[in-house]
């Protein structure tokens, strides 16, 4: 197969979709904030991230249906304007005071989720129509790294808002300008690609796969990996305000460390598992993340907080990639529907927040929500213990 041509005018606007697909990390920023200013309970707060995530459950999978319908770039499209209308709904709430109440928030986030499941399930295989062969990893890989400044940016912005304007929801105004400069940007760049609309998936092809243990276990993982990564982003200030009583002002930063050290684990993560086996790289991701759990526990001051949070964050950079590409190398001759299957492993944005939002609720301390995070800790050692030593895999 021959290879394609990169074109750096056509990459360009890509990257810059990337960043809007960064987006999304907001909610757990956007959570903390709605949860303090309508005195929700943990439990009802954290529904919101659940709410963002449910969507890949249901629509990964018709998604992938509709891109072989109307092609890659199209979706891509759609999604940044479902993005851009998720964002336009809390803009209209900085103005309209009156609009700005739990159901319309509900709504936006649910808007958000569903723009960014269109985008997860259909800008990577965008990229393959301009970029392929070596070249393709790193250009993935580089993507994920432009998503995550906007998901380290966020919480920085929303801190910034709530002190000059006393609202975080200037954040909203801010993403929707890049969203809208997006459409156009992507819009406007003509993209080659092969529209097969004989080639399809569906829940049933999908679901029989967990048939097979190894399977199983993979889906698992990305649902683990998922959880703990939403879960960390939602009550790794609330930690802090917990113990150390400061602001959601000055605690929020929490979470723009975590993103910090989760960009620089896509960055490095890339030459990393050039230079060293996956099933070793894993294994540390895993130990990062073990040791992280502890001091979540125990920790009481600042610096060890931060530094715990920190230890999350580039644990849990690489998991996604590394269990996906395993899934796809286990099972190549069904690499479609695994792919809408892992896709569907985001489910676990969903459940984690509502089990951490009962237990933190229930015990009356965050130390609820570390309990159910470390589950998801738990299990990912026990990934790395048993399934990568499988010779098949």
């Amino acid at each position: 197969m021959e290879a394609k041509q990169s074109d750096l005018s056509k990459l360009v606007p890509i990257m810059f979709t990337f960043f809007t697909m960064g987006f999304v990390d907001m909610v757990g920023t956007a959570t903390n904030y709605v949860k303090a200013d309508f005195a929700l309970s943990d439990t009802v707060a954290n529904f919101l991230p659940s709410m963002v995530f449910l969507w890949f459950f249901f629509l990964s999978v018709p998604t992938g249906l509709m891109m072989n319908r109307i092609g890659k770039r199209k979706t891509v499209l759609l999604s940044l304007v479902v993005t851009a209308l998720a964002l336009a709904l809390p803009m209209c709430s900085f103005f309209i005071k009156s609009m700005y109440t739990f159901p319309v928030m509900l709504v936006s986030f649910c808007l958000l989720g569903i723009g960014n499941t269109l985008m997860q399930v259909s800008l990577n295989p965008l990229i393959t129509c301009i970029v392929s062969g070596d070249k393709l990893a790193s250009t993935l890989t580089f993507g994920q790294f432009i998503k995550a400044i906007a998901s380290f940016v966020a919480p920085l912005i929303a801190s910034w808002a709530s002190v000059r304007y006393q609202s975080w929801l200037p954040l909203c105004l801010i993403f929707l300008v890049f969203a809208v400069v997006a459409v156009f940007f992507l819009g406007g760049t003509r993209i080659e690609e092969e529209i097969q609309k004989d080639k399809s998936s569906n829940f049933i092809q999908c679901l029989k796969l967990l048939a097979d243990g190894t399977v199983l276990l993979f889906f698992l993982g990305i649902v683990a990996h998922v959880g703990i990564d939403v879960g960390v982003n939602t009550c790794a200030p609330k930690i802090i305000m917990e113990r150390l009583e400061l602001p959601l002002e000055k605690a929020g930063i929490a979470t723009s460390i975590y993103f910090l050290f989760r960009t620089l684990g896509c960055f490095s993560g890339s030459f990393i598992l050039a230079r060293f086996p996956l099933k070793n790289f894993f294994a540390v991701s895993v130990i990062c993340m073990v040791l992280s759990m502890a001091g979540l526990f125990v920790c009481h001051s600042l610096v060890g907080l931060y530094i715990a949070i920190a230890l999350v964050g580039f644990g849990n950079s690489n998991i996604f990639s590394m269990v996906f590409s395993k899934a796809l190398l286990y099972m190549p001759e069904n690499n479609n529907e695994m792919s809408g299957l892992m896709i569907m492993g985001l489910i676990g944005g969903t459940v984690f927040p509502l089990l951490m939002g009962v237990m933190s609720d229930a015990m009356g301390s965050q130390a609820g929500s570390v309990i159910v995070i470390s589950i998801g800790v738990a299990y990912l050692v026990y990934l790395a213990t048993v399934l990568f030593k499988k010779e098949r895999v």
